[in-house]
């Protein structure tokens, strides 16, 4: 989107019943709308967002994605992402539609607990991210331990 500072492109595209892209959370600093079918919207480093991608044909579904990704920075190492310009460091990614609506239950019971998805540290998208994938269950994220990663990254900064 220019010179200007450094950010991650998001592109959403939404034809009905075909192919829709959406975010499950995430605040864009920025959104540009390409058509009534198509918009980017941006990023800055550091912010977090949960892109959901799903995909049909006349057989039924044949994509369903959701990709938790951190924005970088200029120069930080990414991870290339489909739809994600320059890419992202990929917190968690899951495939298929049982996992990702896992997923969707985990993000509703940090929201029910008062927490911002978006504030969520990205430790704990990780952490989720690998013990589904050794078909493990994953720890919850409560306040408590949402006020030490607060404090951990106030100490950082």
């Amino acid at each position: 989107m220019g010179d200007g500072p450094f950010l991650t492109e998001v592109t959403l595209v939404w034809r009905e019943g075909e192919r829709e892209d959406w975010l499950k959370f995430g605040r864009p600093v920025a959104e540009r709308i390409i058509d009534r079918r198509q918009r980017v919207e941006c990023y800055a480093p550091g912010q977090v967002f949960g892109l959901v991608r799903w995909a049909s044909n006349d057989y039924g579904t044949i994509r369903s994605t959701l990709d938790i990704v951190r924005a970088v920075g200029a120069g930080e190492p990414v991870t290339r992402l489909a739809q994600v310009n320059p890419g992202g460091d990929v917190l968690l990614s899951v495939h298929g539609w049982p996992k990702v609506a896992q997923i969707f239950r985990l993000i509703d019971a940090i929201e029910a607990s008062g927490i911002d998805p978006c504030e969520v540290a990205p430790d704990h998208w990780r952490h989720i991210h690998n013990r589904l994938a050794a078909r493990d269950v994953p720890r919850g994220y409560s306040p408590a331990r949402h006020i030490a990663w607060l404090r951990r990254r106030a100490l950082e900064s």
